[in-house]
C-alpha cells in the first residue's frame, strides 16, 4: 500500500471538501487527499471549479503493469510518451514510472504517473467540463489573478488555530496553458511543492479544464524537482 500524497485538513467554518476521487483499482486501498471548498459567491464559482480540479489528487498504488496507451517516439531513452488518444493529450514520463487511472463523479477523468519507488511524488492529469460561458482560460481571469485566487483560496494559515499555508511562488501563461508554482504546508508537516500547467480544449461538443499537477515534499526535492517540472511542462494537446 502506498503512502498518502497529502492530507491537508478543512475548518468546521468550511462547507467541506469536494467528493472524492475513487480508483477503480483490485486489492488496493486508496486515501483521497481532502481540502475545504470555497464559500458560496457568484452563480458561477470559478474559483471551486479549479480548486477542486487543481488539488484533488489521490494517493493510490496500480499493479506494475505498462499502458497501452504508452508509446516509444523520438524521445531520449529514459523517457516514454502516454498518449490518450480520448482525451486527446501526451505526456513524457521516465521510463520507470508507473500509470493509475480513475474517475469519480463530477470528473471526467484522472491519469497519475508516479515512481516505482516508495514516494509522495507524482504527477496527476485531471479533467473536467466546463459550462458553455468558459470558451479560453481568460474566462477565469489572466494568469495573475486566476493564481491569486488559487492560493488564496487554499489559505488557512489566518485562522486560529492555523491551517493550511499556501504561498505563490511563480505564475505565467504561454500558448494557452497557465503554468502555476506554489507550495502546501500542514502545520509541524513538510512543505509540498507542486508544479500546474492548467489549459482549456474542447472533445467537440463542449470545453474541458485540463490540471497537470506534478508535486513533491521538500526533503525529496534534489531526487524529484527537474524531474517533476520536466513531466509537466511537457503536457501537449494532440
Amino acid at each position: 500500500m502506498r503512502p498518502t500524497l497529502c492530507n491537508f485538513t478543512a475548518s468546521k467554518a468550511d462547507k467541506g471538501p469536494p467528493p472524492p476521487i475513487t480508483f477503480h483499482l483490485e486489492h488496493h486501498k486508496t486515501t483521497p487527499c481532502s481540502l475545504s471548498s470555497i464559500q458560496e459567491g457568484r452563480a458561477v464559482n470559478r474559483r471551486q471549479l479549479f480548486l477542486h480540479a487543481a488539488v484533488a489528487v489521490a494517493a493510490f498504488a496500480v499493479p506494475p503493469t505498462v499502458s497501452n496507451s504508452l508509446a516509444l517516439n523520438d524521445v531520449p531513452e529514459d523517457v516514454r510518451i502516454y498518449t490518450d488518444d480520448e482525451n486527446k493529450f501526451k505526456i513524457e514520463i521516465p521510463q520507470e514510472w508507473q500509470v493509475g487511472t480513475g474517475e469519480s463523479n463530477g470528473l471526467k477523468s484522472v491519469t497519475a504517473f508516479y515512481p516505482t519507488d516508495a514516494s509522495n511524488s507524482n504527477v496527476s492529469v485531471v479533467i473536467t467540463g466546463l459550462g458553455p460561458d468558459f470558451t479560453r482560460m481568460e474566462s477565469f481571469g489572466k494568469v495573475d489573478e486566476f493564481a491569486q485566487t488559487l492560493v488564496s483560496g487554499l489559505d488557512r494559515s489566518w485562522q486560529r488555530p492555523p491551517g493550511v499555508a499556501a504561498k505563490l511562488i511563480d505564475c505565467k501563461s504561454s500558448k494557452g496553458i497557465y503554468y502555476i508554482e506554489y507550495s502546501l504546508q500542514n502545520p509541524g508537516e513538510s512543505r509540498r511543492y507542486l508544479y500546474s500547467a492548467i489549459g482549456m480544449a474542447s472533445n467537440g461538443w463542449y470545453n474541458r479544464l485540463y490540471t497537470v499537477t506534478g508535486q513533491f515534499l521538500e526533503e525529496e526535492t534534489d531526487k524529484y524537482a527537474s524531474q517533476i517540472q520536466k513531466v509537466v511542462a511537457s503536457f501537449k494537446f494532440i
